[in-house]
């Protein structure tokens, strides 16, 4: 998915503007496009690229980027993960889930993963991968706006219709032809809702399973969502859906207990 980079604003001067410059900057990079060259970045985020190979500049002095000798392109730095760290040692339900990510993946041989919503996206902040030579998994910071994709569908059951319906029809949320546009989806995330879980098989890729369920915290709000996901085939010829699919609403059940929910149901 092409990164989201906000145009620089005319109305930002002086070090809000260099700051925001900085920032569009950092954004450009992505899992789909780990190293960037200077004039990538420029077209990007909509600067020169003076602007952008002194902002560059900058940040390699600091860490927040590396430059690669022979093609003179750049990746993001460690110094972007020592920035995050304490922000994703904070976040409660990737604390809380990470035992339970682990119990479900022994239980299922499968790769487990939760997920939070940021108010348009759906995204990774921990895994524990399959040990499988041939898994489905996504690195941390994944970000998943398709309606098809379960952990969206979970955040999606959550909001007011007309909430979730305006992030389909604005397009920040994505839908394939699984889906009518004519078709409110308003009854198709209230049974999810019922359900406690989301199920895609096949929706995203014809290799891919997955089924996702909502976390909620002490106020009965999704924290976050717990999913697994398998290469379609081997669900399918183990004909073992229905016991993925009780293995993750029992997990999320769980994890939403340890962040203080009574009796999660």
């Amino acid at each position: 998915m092409p990164p989201r980079t906000r145009q620089p604003s005319e109305h930002r001067q002086g070090a809000a503007a260099s700051l925001f410059n900085g920032l569009s900057v950092l954004q450009a990079f992505s899992i789909a496009h780990p190293v960037l060259g200077v004039t990538e970045i420029a077209d990007r985020v909509g600067l020169h690229k003076s602007t952008v190979s002194r902002i560059l500049s900058g940040l390699a002095d600091v860490g927040f980027v590396e430059r690669e000798d022979e093609s003179g392109r750049y990746r993001l730095g460690l110094s972007v993960v020592a920035l995050a760290a304490p922000l994703l040692a904070e976040l409660d339900v990737r604390r809380a889930a990470l035992p339970f990510l682990e119990d479900l993946m022994d239980q299922t041989s499968e790769t487990a993963a939760v997920s939070v919503w940021n108010g348009t996206e759906a995204v990774v902040v921990e895994q524990v991968p399959s040990p499988h030579q041939v898994k489905h998994s996504a690195s941390i910071g994944t970000r998943y706006t398709k309606l098809e994709s379960s952990s969206v569908r979970v955040f999606l059951a959550e909001l007011a219709p007309e909430h979730a319906q305006q992030l389909l029809n604005t397009g920040q949320i994505t839908r394939g032809d699984s889906v009518d546009l004519a078709d409110p989806i308003g009854p198709r995330l209230a049974r999810i809702r019922d359900a406690g879980v989301a199920v895609n098989d096949g929706l995203t890729t014809d290799e891919e399973f997955g089924v996702s369920a909502p976390v909620r915290d002490v106020r009965g709000f999704a924290a976050g969502c717990i999913t697994l996901s398998a290469p379609r085939s081997r669900v399918h010829r183990h004909d073992n859906q229905d016991a993925l699919i009780v293995a993750v609403r029992d997990t999320a059940k769980r994890v939403s207990m340890r962040l203080g929910l009574p009796e999660a149901g």
